[in-house]
């Protein structure tokens, strides 16, 4: 159930958009705001969720309009960042901004000039406007401004010749509705969190472990309605021992079934999920030191290999932990990770899209588009068919190398995950690898961005004349930028 619609419009995003979305991909907030509290009020759900808009919110009259509209809640980014200085020179995701704003480097860092004082004063004269505006049309509360369509008026004098044809009127409609139709958001979500494993079981049978670091095992039944498993639980872990976690496995949880989705989202290390069955979308999204292992069960007809075991976007922004999947993940597997060790034996298009760190290991064939946008991190894949390169690659930003010419502690290495595969999975495709490696080996592919390559040989030169920690990397990206990269 949502607790809030975000409805954004325009050329809304970063500087680091690519100009085509920037000046082709946007649309105006106006036309989805009105649709959306219409559909919301005719349905009687309007008082249920809140309602919000963003995208080239500047003055205090265009926060009038989205109230009337339907908004009860309004977004602000690139306003607030022009009044601290923004140049709007769009490198956010270069790390060169030069007024100091995006980026992390110190010394342009030194150069940011602005201050809370600015964006206070920006907010403070848009509230004033929109309390003025208010006034003119008699309104004493925002909850009562909320989708009085009827104060606005279409403006008759524009009549350029590519608006012929156009009728927007629509926009200004206001649906016929009963008193007991609630306008604005009036109540909160029950979202029936007491209900949920991890509240019914997990927290509870876990708690010796959370309060006192003794290593707990759960085993228990799933069914795809339980969603966000472990969720609770692990912010409850993080709640008492932080960023660190726990000592690796010390909860165990081993869950049979089918598990709903986002299993093990934002989990912190200490936390080991294992599930004999499948998993939905999103599983281990912005896992954050868990461990999760999906296998099939042991009598299961099909090969797993073949078949897939987890949904869509699995692994999703992580940034730290394990993955082990014996079958193939769905479309966007560990798109934006950062962090991640994981083993899969197949995926879907776009995989390791815009990853910045991390390892992927897939023991299988990947979906095209592999690699899209990937600026960190290493990715290997089996390449069987030696197709890999001219149709699933995206090769962009990336190099490619054979496993064979890498160094023999870099191939041990590799070895050695896909046996701790094998060991916690019982993968049929880890041992076949394993027991024909002088084969496969040869078939192996690395997969590593160029930007990424040359930053860690600049840190390892770094660290070889003594540099440690935040100074070798500073040296690191000194050296990059010296050199034009």
């Amino acid at each position: 159930k949502a607790d809030v619609i975000l409805v954004s419009g325009y050329d809304g995003g970063t500087g680091a958009s690519p100009r085509s979305s920037i000046q082709h991909a946007g649309a105006p907030w106006e036309l989805g705001l009105a649709e959306t509290n219409q559909t919301l009020l005719l349905n009687d759900l309007r008082s249920r969720v809140v309602l919000e808009t963003d995208g080239q919110l500047k003055t205090g009259r265009d926060v009038a309009i989205a109230c009337l509209l339907g908004a009860e809640e309004f977004g602000f980014a690139t306003a607030p960042l022009v009044t601290l200085g923004c140049l709007m020179m769009r490198v956010c995701h270069k790390n060169t901004c030069p007024v100091g704003i995006a980026t992390q480097d110190p010394r342009l860092r030194e150069k940011f000039g602005g201050g809370a004082d600015a964006v206070v004063n920006f907010m403070t004269y848009v509230a004033e406007e929109m309390r003025e505006t208010m006034a003119k049309l008699g309104f004493k509360t925002v909850n009562e401004m909320v989708g009085q369509v009827d104060k606005l008026e279409l403006n008759t004098a524009l009549n350029h010749w590519k608006a012929k044809g156009l009728d927007y009127s629509k926009i200004l409609h206001k649906p016929e509705i009963g008193p007991e139709v609630g306008t604005y958001c009036q109540m909160k979500q029950d979202h029936l969190l007491e209900k949920s494993l991890d509240q019914r079981l997990i927290t509870k049978a876990a708690m010796p472990a959370i309060v006192e670091s003794k290593p707990v095992v759960i085993d228990t039944p799933i069914v795809n309605t339980d969603r966000v498993v472990g969720t609770i639980t692990g912010a409850e872990v993080s709640r008492r021992h932080g960023f660190e976690g726990l000592p690796e496995d010390t909860i165990r949880i081993n869950l049979t079934g089918s598990a709903g989705q986002s299993l093990a989202a934002f989990c912190p290390k200490g936390m080991t999920f294992t599930v004999t069955g499948d998993t939905n979308d999103y599983c281990g999204k912005g896992l954050s030191g868990a461990k999760v292992i999906v296998r099939p069960p042991e009598d299961s007809p099909f090969i797993a290999h073949e078949n897939i075991i987890t949904g869509n976007v699995c692994f999703y922004g992580a940034t730290a932990g394990k993955a082990f999947i014996a079958g193939v993940a769905g479309e966007r597997f560990c798109v934006r990770n950062s962090g991640v060790q994981a083993v899969v034996e197949g995926m879907g298009d776009h995989g390791c899209e815009y990853m910045t760190g991390g390892s992927v290991l897939c023991l299988g064939k990947t979906g095209r588009n592999f690699g899209a946008g990937m600026s960190g991190g290493i990715a290997y894949v089996l390449d069987e068919e030696n197709d890999f390169v001219a149709n699933r690659l995206n090769s962009e930003m990336v190099k490619i190398y054979p496993l064979i010419e890498c160094d023999d502690q870099e191939i041990n290495e590799l070895k050695r995950r896909i046996s701790e595969h094998f060991e916690l999975t019982g993968s049929a495709r880890a041992s076949d690898i394993l027991e024909h490696w002088d084969r496969y080996i040869n078939l192996f592919l690395k997969i590593m961005p160029e930007d990424y390559e040359r930053v860690l040989l600049a840190l390892k030169r770094a660290e070889e004349r003594g540099l440690e920690g935040d100074d070798a990397i500073q040296a690191a990206f000194e050296e990059n930028v010296a050199a034009g990269h």
